[in-house]
């Protein structure tokens, strides 16, 4: 039977870093299927039922940062609260087949239910009043909810394909809300009428939905539905352990993409936290679609480390294609120096890309570096660099330039045999050289290797800086 997977993500604010490890592990699963066993789909749906606070904007968001991520879904995305009407019917189908019935409790009661579950120490809220009560006995005016007809002996179990075999007695449960007063749906009911109507046959999702799986079971087994496969993957911690919180890094999706990490590099480093295949760290996208499986999936937390997120981060940028990373470099710079940029910043840092990306571990890094060949004349010159750029410098940068300018051919080796035999003449190491050549030239006491800039920057743009400082 063919795979179906899904990401279900609420609409109430950003796609996070912990939804987007569970989106990649959900189509991870469904595209090794789809390439290697009978079939296999991906399935977006937006459960967006809080109407308070789901937003067009967090729509926009979670599709944006999912296609910049690099994950496709089959199909158009399903709008949890356009289906309000298959949910009601649903629950009306279990009333009727007498797994479910109506509850009449005032909210004044529900309360006090609350409170005497709470003072004893029990985990069950509702005590069930209405579960046999004559529904001629209700009172006035109340709006009655339906409620789930739990069983209440024996054990509710789920052969987890990450956590095992567990079970929860079913007189730890009570009976659940399936549809509220006003006609609404629960989202306990909801989500098992969505995956059932999709063909969900895996429900892959973080570990703190285990509890709703027992709820959402009975669920399944009330309406006599074939019941999912669950995994339920272990949440990702800060590195100091604790629950994972924005000082640990738990932001949205776009703000990594802001932050200068490549979507490949993220899916990598995601893909390895908490999944493994033997000692493996760099796994490209096509391998991990080659090996993924879930029973490699750990069942203790992950822990998110930036330290090793920028390692494999700077890993691709050192693979990737020159012309990309300069258009990203450019998109970056151009917001951030707006009116500042040569007309030919795009070329020149095309052309200067691999001493450039060898350093960086990050887009905003490789752009920070890179912004030297973009800007146009006069550059900025830093305070480091202007101690480089004394009245010795000065002197060896006035000696040179004329020769410079006077070169046929204009190389990295010709310049860098340039530099050499002005340093010998002048019984001086080439750093005294080199040094006051990088100051003028980048405004900086450190860059790629300063003749592979003069060769970049061209004839005109090297004498001109030059020129600049002089």
């Amino acid at each position: 039977m063919p795979v179906v997977t899904r990401f279900a993500p609420s609409p109430t604010g950003y796609l996070h870093i912990g939804g987007a490890r569970t989106a990649l592990f959900n189509w991870l699963f469904a595209r090794h299927h789809a390439e290697h066993g009978d079939g296999g789909k991906f399935l977006l749906r937006i459960e967006d039922t809080d109407r308070a606070r789901s937003t067009d904007d967090a729509v926009r968001a979670i599709l944006d940062g999912l296609t910049w991520f690099g994950l496709d879904w089959d199909g158009d995305a399903i709008s949890q609260f356009d289906r309000k009407d298959r949910h009601r019917a649903v629950a009306e189908a279990m009333l009727a087949s007498g797994h479910a019935y109506r509850c009449y409790c005032t909210p004044e009661e529900l309360a006090a239910m609350r409170e005497d579950a709470k003072a004893k120490g029990l985990k069950k809220m509702y005590d069930g009043r209405w579960r046999d009560r004559d529904p001629a006995l209700a009172p006035a005016g109340v709006l009655p909810t339906i409620r789930l007809k739990a069983p209440t002996e024996g054990a509710t179990e789920i052969e987890d394909l990450v956590q095992g075999r567990v079970e929860i007695a079913n007189d730890q449960l009570d009976d659940m809300v399936l549809l509220r007063g006003d006609g609404t749906p629960t989202y306990m009911l909801a989500v098992v009428v969505d995956d059932h109507d999709m063909g969900v046959t895996h429900v892959i999702r973080g570990d703190d939905h285990l509890v709703n799986a027992f709820r959402q079971r009975q669920i399944f087994d009330g309406m006599g539905w074939a019941v999912p496969e669950f995994a339920h993957i272990p949440l990702i911690h800060g590195s100091d352990g604790a629950k994972l919180s924005k000082r640990h890094g738990a932001l949205g999706i776009d703000a990594y993409r802001d932050m200068g990490y490549l979507p490949e590099a993220l899916r990598n480093y995601l893909l390895r936290l908490g999944w493994s295949h033997g000692d493996d760290e760099i796994i490209s996208t096509e391998q991990a679609i080659e090996w993924f499986d879930l029973g490699a999936i750990g069942r203790g937390a992950a822990k998110l480390d930036f330290a090793k997120l920028d390692s494999v981060n700077g890993h691709y940028i050192r693979q990737a294609d020159d012309a990309r990373l300069a258009a990203l470099v450019i998109e970056r710079l151009a917001a951030g120096h707006d009116g500042q940029l040569a007309e030919e910043a795009l070329n020149r840092v095309k052309m200067g890309m691999g001493g450039l990306k060898e350093r960086a571990k990050t887009i905003s890094e490789l752009s920070e570096n890179a912004l030297f060949y973009a800007v146009r004349r006069p550059i900025a010159i830093n305070e480091k660099a202007r101690q480089m750029l004394d009245a010795d410098g000065r002197g060896h940068l006035m000696a040179i330039r004329n020769t410079l300018g006077n070169t046929g051919e204009w190389s990295e080796p010709q310049l860098h045999q340039i530099a050499e035999s002005y340093a010998a003449s002048h019984e001086l190491k080439l750093g005294k050289v080199a040094q006051p050549l990088r100051a003028a030239l980048t405004g900086s006491n450190v860059s790629p290797g300063i003749f592979e800039v003069m060769a970049v920057l061209g004839r005109d743009e090297t004498l001109g800086r030059l020129d600049d400082v002089l």
